[in-house]
Parts: structure tokens; sequence; C-alpha cells
């Protein structure tokens, strides 16, 4: 019993928690991001969103970089803050902006990805991470 309210937490523990949520949330948005970078090349007219008045292609091309390139440099620890940081931009804004007067339910998984990224984007990248051997 007194194990499961044990509040102390092992530096080992601490960077492999880092690692687990770096790949998981990576690769989960990975899933989002594929798809688009599929449109960009698929040369289909490209119909996405404009929220901040830059271009339905430019607001494409930048939600792909982020959820593409972004996600894999959060996987591989590569400038962690700096992916994290685009991620939660383009999550704040498919959320805030986007789907501002949907239901919750369509706001709640870019929640889920933006809570995560802002975590990623406090902590760094961890112990396991190319942040820690490029440092």
């Amino acid at each position: 019993m007194v194990k499961i309210f044990d509040a102390s937490v092992s530096a080992f523990k601490t960077h492999l928690s880092l690692l687990i949520l770096r790949l998981g949330m990576g690769a989960l948005m990975l899933t989002h991001g594929w798809p688009k970078l599929m449109r960009l090349f698929s040369g289909e007219e490209i119909t996405f969103p404009d929220p901040l008045g830059l271009g339905s292609t430019f607001s494409l091309v930048l939600a792909t970089l982020a959820e593409v390139l972004g996600s894999l440099m959060v996987m591989s620890g590569l400038a962690t803050r700096l992916a994290a940081f685009s991620l939660i931009f383009t999550m704040g804004v498919a959320v805030f902006i986007v789907h501002a007067n949907d239901p919750f339910s369509y706001k709640e998984l870019g929640l889920v990805y933006l809570i995560g990224f802002i975590a990623l984007f406090i902590t760094g990248a961890g112990k396991y991470s190319l942040d820690r051997l490029i440092r």
C-alpha cells in the first residue's frame, strides 16, 4: 500500500517516461500529418482551412511540417522544444480557431495533443534523446 502513494520518482523513471511520451505523442501525431503530406503531393486541388489568412496551401504546408517533421523530431529527441512548440501552435490553432465553435468532442483530441506537447516543451526530451547527445 505504501508503494501506491509513493511520490518519489527516480531519474531513470523520469527519463524513461519522457521517452515513452515522446515516442507515443510523436507517433500518434504522425498519423495525422502523413495524410496531409500525401494530400500535398497528390496533385489534387487543396482545400484546407486558412484560419490565419496565409492561404489554404501555405496553411496546409505549415500544418504538415509541424505534424510530420515536428513529430519525427519529437520522437528522436532532436530540438525537442522547438518541435514541440510548432505542434503546440498547430494544435492551438486547430482547437481554439478552426474548431472554436464546434462541440467539445471535436476539440478533445487536439487538447490531448496540446497538453502532451506542452509537457514536452516544459521538460525537454530527457536523457534518451539526440538533444542529450548533442548537448
